[in-house]
């Protein structure tokens, strides 16, 4: 049975580098028999959370049911299927984009927290899928990584999906032309990461 990987896209426009790095991490995935897919944040119809805390009422491991009927139920229901994720988005203005923190905002219904308890508890440990992270910037890729804190607010969103991070891919100097191409170096790391997501 073939793995199953699903990218979950911040970026706002696609073509782009960011999406130049996930075609290639899909690739060599495929290329292992794994079977691909990737969902675009900009074209779903995803909520702001409202901070009702009525998914993070309900006992048991299994995420709480927001009330907010949007495409949000069915995105988590597809990374729920998958055996690895990858998390990508360009970094503005020192994080990810707005449409990916949006997203990570609504990720509330994996943790417990009713009424009266101090603070959250994720409602399990588990982390039986593998994740790749990948931050474009106009930044050097050391300082996406070292000053932003974009990679690990990427990481601990893995981890909610149930996700162990087994890469991070920072592609620095990302805005120098308008339709720049990945440098062979990035491609070659971002191969290695897709094997690594099935293998």
């Amino acid at each position: 049975m073939s793995r199953k990987v699903t990218a979950i896209i911040g970026g706002y426009r696609k073509g782009r580098i960011i999406d130049t790095a996930v075609d290639e991490i899909l690739a060599a995935a495929e290329e292992c028999g794994a079977e691909t897919s990737r969902i675009y944040l900009r074209d779903r119809h995803i909520d702001f959370c409202t901070n009702c805390r009525v998914c993070t009422q309900q006992e048991g491991s299994r995420r709480g049911a927001c009330p907010l009927n949007d495409d949000m139920a069915t995105i988590l229901d597809k990374l729920e299927r998958s055996d690895a994720i990858i998390l990508a988005s360009p970094v503005n203005f020192g994080t990810v984009t707005a449409v990916m923190k949006k997203f990570i905002e609504r990720l509330a219904c994996y943790a417990f927290w009713p009424w009266g308890m101090a603070s959250p508890q994720n409602r399990t440990s588990l982390r039986d899928k593998r994740a790749v992270i990948v931050l474009s910037s106009a930044a050097p890729a050391l300082m996406i990584r070292l000053l932003t804190g974009s990679s690990g607010l990427l990481k601990k969103t893995a981890g909610l999906l149930g996700a162990r991070t087994v890469g991070v891919l920072a592609i620095g100097l990302a805005a120098l032309q308008e339709k720049q191409a990945l440098p062979d170096r990035v491609r070659r790391k971002a191969r290695q990461m897709g094997r690594k997501l099935v293998s």
